[in-house]
């Protein structure tokens, strides 16, 4: 029979009466000595890595566009360069992709509200569970 002063705990019983003085401990799960541990694989997570990749690629481009907007075309042409895009697509291209961001959240918020019943429709206020506790005459 358990004492009236214990505490039930899903990992063990814990006394609180001075009759026992037993120390209990947990074992740390993120102790690797012990073989309590989780079980996981080590190492970073694949989304991690993944987002990793994509920022080291986002800030290569663009230090690869910037580089060939700016810099002059005689020290290209020093280290080998005798190729590249024309100067005008760095003012063009950011202009494309903010009225791209632009139009696509305009769309966006507008097939929301397209969607969405108006505020004087009672399907705002019953749907396919509230059948049964219909007010008559409302619906």
């Amino acid at each position: 029979m358990e004492d009236r002063h214990s505490v039930s705990s899903p990992r063990r019983i814990l006394s609180l009466s001075k009759q026992r003085r037993a120390t209990v401990s947990f074992p740390d799960p993120d102790d690797k000595s012990s073989g309590f541990g989780v079980a996981r694989e080590h190492g970073p997570k694949p989304t991690e890595v993944h987002g990793f990749i994509g920022f080291i690629s986002t800030v290569i481009a663009t230090v690869i566009f910037l580089v060939g907007a700016y810099v002059p075309e005689h020290w290209l042409h020093s280290i080998g360069i005798f190729y590249h895009s024309n100067r005008q697509w760095v003012s063009v291209v950011p202009a494309y992709a903010m009225v791209t961001v632009i139009l696509a959240l305009g769309f966006y918020i507008g097939l929301n509200f397209l969607a969405t019943p108006s505020p004087t429709s009672l399907n705002t206020m019953f749907d396919e569970h509230t059948r049964g506790t219909r007010i008559r005459g409302w619906y």
